[in-house]
């Protein structure tokens, strides 16, 4: 079976910028393309030219680069529009049997919705309409372009707050929902702690890093614990942070880690009692499912859309607002919580999600297909 994925924008930029990245291969859109592959599928990724790597790699299936047009109208970072995929997807798209695009606030999208509809599934993660300019473009956008020429696709949220958002405009939702599969493989596992907590991400002003830093200082002086904060990462707020950490009186048990790749970030999170997590704004986060399948419970506010996961299955706690009581709470029971994320791994597998795909385009498109 030849699948296209349709995924503009590889990872979240950050102020409009797109970062320069050495790999692309630890994006959550390549690994769910990997899962397709478990599945004895043929994939190609369809990919803006402003995310290609400044390496060269290899890859494990077909990754097509797209130039944009119009960036001054359309920055990439936000709406890529591209008429060179355009003319790519009219050419080719007979070739490929199902077609997953991501958004349905994309001119990809909508492309694929013109040429290919029949065989076209949106998978869409945003919960909210986009601030960008007052929300207009994403209000008129939602209201308009996806109910006029674009309510006859197929729609599989990546969850429930998605599937709340996106049903409202777009008819054919289905209620159930797919999140991003990762590949399990590369990640171990264990439920042998050691006495420190995680903090994993960019170190900027939306993560809410000090916020972390003071519960974590009022629960060591509260409870007397010897228990270490490790945090993964780089950003601009760094050297605030470290001086933070030195007012607080824990710059002793905070420990600056840098950027780690995937495999040195599994060896430390693994270990870790538990991933701490309390951003101000943020989509799918794939901190918590890399953090659940190494067999590390999380702390999280219910900003991160899918951080649902870890209170419907108990692999944590959600709670907006949380202190180190939560942090107290997480510790006391923190064997029951490690042996949750060790039985639920395989649910957050890439092969899983490409499973939940398979079987829904079985049921809903495979007759209109053939």
């Amino acid at each position: 079976m030849n699948i296209l994925i349709i995924n503009p924008i590889l990872y979240t930029p950050d102020s409009g910028i797109i970062p320069a990245r050495k790999s692309i291969k630890d994006t959550m859109i390549y690994g769910m393309c990997l899962g397709f592959i478990k599945m004895g599928c043929n994939v190609v990724l369809a990919a803006a030219d402003e995310y290609r790597p400044i390496e060269k790699e290899n890859y494990d299936f077909k990754v097509l680069f797209f130039k944009s047009t119009m960036v001054s109208v359309f920055p990439p970072s936000v709406l890529p529009y591209s008429l060179e995929f355009k003319k790519w997807l009219r050419k080719h798209c007979d070739e490929f049997q199902l077609v997953i695009a991501s958004e349905v606030f994309s001119f990809q999208s909508l492309m694929a919705s013109r040429i290919c509809p029949e065989k076209t599934i949106v998978w869409h993660e945003l919960a909210l309409f986009q601030k960008r300019f007052l929300k207009i473009p994403a209000f008129l956008w939602y209201n308009v372009i996806a109910r006029l020429f674009m309510r006859k696709l197929f729609v599989v949220p990546r969850s429930i707050a998605a599937y709340d958002f996106i049903k409202r405009y777009m008819p054919k939702t289905t209620d159930k929902y797919i999140e991003h599969g990762i590949n399990i493989e590369k990640f171990e596992y264990t439920d042998t702690k050691e006495d420190y907590l995680m903090y994993v991400g960019q170190l900027i002003k939306r993560k809410n890093i000090p916020e972390i830093l003071k519960n974590f200082a009022e629960y060591k002086k509260r409870s007397g614990s010897e228990i270490r904060l490790k945090l993964a990462g780089t950003g601009p707020m760094e050297t605030e942070l470290k001086e933070m950490a030195i007012s607080l009186g824990i710059k002793k048990e905070v420990e600056f880690l840098g950027y780690l790749n995937h495999k040195d970030l599994n060896m430390v999170l693994k270990k870790s009692k538990g991933l701490l997590i309390d951003t101000l704004q943020d989509n799918n986060m794939v901190s918590i499912p890399e953090a659940i399948v190494s067999g590390t419970p999380v702390l999280t506010n219910s900003v991160p859309t899918n951080s649902f996961i870890v209170k419907k299955n108990n692999l944590g706690i959600v709670c907006d607002g949380w202190s180190w009581k939560e942090l107290e709470r997480l510790i006391a029971h923190n064997g029951e919580y490690v042996d949750n994320c060790m039985k639920f791994r395989w649910h957050l597998s890439n092969e899983y999600a490409a499973k939940m795909f398979l079987d829904f385009y079985s049921a809903n498109i495979k007759q209109c297909v053939n």
